[in-house]
């Protein structure tokens, strides 16, 4: 058994998806720039760094290349009888995984991606805020340390619990530099600021969540297959659930490292990276001890990883395979 896995903004990088552009001219081209008022290929390709980076950038250029990276495996992966357990993504890959499984087309995802990065990047435009890697300590002690602070009247919220040893907090600027300065009395050695533009994934993006429900309301959803896991819950959601969840999760901790873990207690050993870079495949290895993962992240890395795939799935435990 295999799932797949869809990174979130943070993977973006100037010239990604030159292949993929070449090979969807008009999905990618004219199709996509309707979709969004700007030009996709121009972002992804020429950049520059501090444009393809904002919020309302970023989002629909990492779900687009991602979503089309996966048609093309996907085909060739089943063609080898090879099909995922599962799906999940890394907050804004929960959307690219929802198009995967078929749970919503791919343009209405496109719409539904940028009118989130748009309403995310406004709703951090209302406020200096931000986000910091919490380096040392657990799920716990972050917890901890953004209780005390709100007990003392801050804002500050755990945001991401990616993996073991890598949690994600969010606030406000004070609300950080605060942590900062408390971070050791809670077992955490150090607070890494975060190059985001906002606090994303707590209650500073309720504006957006409320902009979010009205896109979400006017689009259709069915049944993933494979099923797909939600960041809010961790768990694999139905066709009842997606609106709710998806307007729910830019303010939600994402939950990835429960997911994985979610992942492997339902048989999943082999885990496939999805789309530029390759962040959830070290998140994978480093929440699951006896992990084994793949990265397709551009189109000639296709072929190979289904070689790979296949070999791995032979090799499961017969209970597993």
């Amino acid at each position: 058994m295999f799932a797949v896995l869809f990174p979130g903004q943070g993977s973006q990088t100037v010239g990604m998806g030159a292949d993929l552009f070449d090979a969807f001219p008009d999905l990618l081209g004219g199709q996509a720039d309707a979709a969004l008022g700007w030009s996709l290929r121009d972002v992804c390709l020429t950049g520059p760094e501090e444009r393809l980076t904002r919020t309302e950038h970023a989002q629909p250029a990492l779900y687009a290349l991602s979503a089309v990276l996966w048609r093309l495996a996907a085909a060739q992966l089943e063609a080898s009888g090879l099909r995922p357990s599962a799906m999940a993504g890394h907050s804004l890959g929960e959307y690219t995984a929802l198009t995967a499984a078929g749970a919503m087309g791919f343009e209405d995802g496109l719409r539904l991606v940028a009118t989130r990065g748009a309403a995310m990047a406004a709703a951090a435009d209302l406020e200096p805020s931000g986000m910091a890697a919490l380096i040392g300590g657990g799920s716990d002690d972050a917890e901890a340390l953004c209780v005390a602070r709100r007990g003392d009247g801050g804002r500050l919220w755990v945001a991401n619990r990616n993996a073991p040893g890598q949690v994600v907090a969010a606030g406000g600027s004070d609300d950080l530099d605060w942590a900062a300065a408390n971070a050791r009395e809670f077992g955490i050695r150090r607070v890494v600021p975060l190059a985001v533009a906002g606090a994303f994934h707590t209650p500073f993006m309720d504006s957006a969540g409320e902009r979010l429900r009205s896109a979400l309301a006017h689009t259709p959803f069915s049944g993933p297959v494979p099923p797909v896991w939600s960041n809010v819950t961790a768990a694999p959601v139905d066709a009842t659930e997606i609106e709710a969840l998806l307007a729910q999760q830019v303010t939600a901790p994402v939950r990835f490292e429960e997911t994985l873990v979610g992942l492997r207690a339902a048989g999943i050993r082999v885990f496939v990276h999805v789309g530029p870079g390759d962040v959830t495949a070290g998140l994978a290895r480093r929440t699951i001890s006896d992990a084994a993962t793949v990265t397709i992240s551009e189109i000639t890395h296709i072929e190979p990883a289904v070689d790979e795939v296949g070999k791995l799935v032979k090799m499961l435990p017969d209970e597993e395979d």
